[in-house]
């Protein structure tokens, strides 16, 4: 069966470097995935440990010790954060681990909040008004993200499965269906560009999609292997179906 599958695969070397690139370049991509879940993660998170710092400050609490109640009360992944730079702390200033916290999150939003909290300390500004009000609009702008996000993927993959899936194998199933190799159709030099066809069809498509969900870059880990899917359907298709 594997000498069978290999056969099919005997005169489209490009073919096999692009499967081989494609599974090696999806490893690499996995990892920036893990990185966003991350990322995302604390910032859903973010709003509710500024509702609770501003109870907390509203309850006669300092600001570094609202942050070590939220530390342990928070079992996700900002709480586990803040209490690891909260035990840092003890070795520098305090402004120095809301700097470390912002560093280490590699989140723009709680960058930002860090910078507004050191700020309004410097100023002496209403602290827990401050972030009450931020509380509200982080929580409003992460549920307009989410929503974004959750439409855009669901189109997103829509495209990619419809062009880099359902196209190759319905033309496969056409081109194998009424022009059979079985009865002595020769299409080799067609087939082959309609290969490459897909492979460029999927490519544009990674980067469509890569550009709809605002992360180009990450989304081009995965094109060498959707390239490599739809190449090998149409491929396989054709000589499956073409006898």
């Amino acid at each position: 069966m594997i000498f069978g599958i290999l056969e099919m695969f005997r005169n489209e070397p490009l073919l096999l470097f692009i499967i081989t690139l494609g599974v090696a370049c999806a490893i690499g991509g996995i990892p920036p995935i893990i990185e966003r879940q991350r990322r995302r993660s604390i910032e859903n998170d973010l709003p509710a440990l500024l509702e609770a710092l501003s109870d907390s400050l509203g309850a006669g609490l300092g600001l570094q010790q609202a942050m070590m109640a939220e530390a342990d009360r928070n079992n996700g992944k900002l709480g586990k954060l803040l209490k690891e730079t909260l035990a840092e702390s003890h070795a520098s200033s305090f402004d120095a681990a809301l700097s470390n916290f912002a560093t280490k999150s590699r989140s723009s939003q709680v960058q930002r909040v860090m910078h507004l909290i050191s700020t309004a300390i410097e100023q002496d500004a209403p602290l827990r008004n401050i972030l009450a009000d931020m509380s509200r609009d982080y929580e409003r702008l992460n549920d307009l993200m989410n929503r974004r996000e959750s439409d855009l993927m669901g189109r997103s993959i829509l495209i990619i499965m419809f062009v880099s899936v359902g196209l190759p194998f319905l033309i496969a199933f056409i081109v194998g269906l009424f022009a059979p190799r079985s009865q002595g159709f020769q299409l080799e030099d067609f087939n082959s560009s309609f290969t490459m066809f897909f492979g460029a069809a999927s490519l544009v498509a990674i980067g469509v999609s890569g550009r709809m969900l605002g992360r180009m870059r990450s989304a081009l880990w995965w094109a060498p292997l959707w390239m490599a899917v739809s190449m090998t359907i149409y491929h396989v298709g054709v000589q499956v179906i073409g006898g």
